[in-house]
């Protein structure tokens, strides 16, 4: 099977995600963007999008498939049937702390239109790391000390 022919990674990431919510305690919330293939209840989508609650204590007969994601929930105390495809899941995260992952919205699988090759990635060039204790008096300090912060771009 070549990289053309294989599966998505989202179903996988998104029960990866998932798990590690449920593990650490948090709530785990995933993002849809709503259309025909959804089944939500409509009157709960603002502006073409659904945030659902997908937690064990909200949800019953859960199921994260590589297709689909199913479950019985309450809305307005009334069960309903929801079923999500998973290429409309646009993130899933912790309500608790908003860490988790967002995805690129994608048409259905059957229906995308091919994509055009990626360009050929071009080599980085990293330089060595050193820890503070190891710089020499010559060897420029980090400002501000300490760690360096990575930085979340949307």
């Amino acid at each position: 099977m070549d990289a053309d022919n294989a599966q998505s990674t989202r179903p996988y990431l998104i029960r990866a995600l998932y798990e590690w919510c449920t593990d650490n305690g948090f709530t785990p919330f995933i993002a849809v963007q709503v259309d025909d293939s959804v089944r939500v209840p409509h009157e709960y989508v603002k502006d073409g999008e659904i945030v659902l609650n997908v937690s064990f204590d909200a949800t019953s007969a859960l199921q994260l498939g590589n297709e689909f994601i199913e479950f019985k929930g309450r809305f307005g105390g009334v069960a309903r049937d929801i079923m999500v495809p998973v290429h409309r899941v646009l993130a899933i995260y912790a309500r608790e702390n908003g860490q988790g992952m967002a995805f690129p919205v994608t048409a259905a699988p059957d229906t995308a239109a091919p994509q055009p090759p990626l360009p050929e990635p071009k080599p980085a060039v990293l330089a060595p790391v050193r820890n503070s204790e190891d710089a020499g008096p010559d060897t420029p300090r980090p400002s501000g000390g300490g760690r360096p912060a990575l930085t979340r771009v949307k």
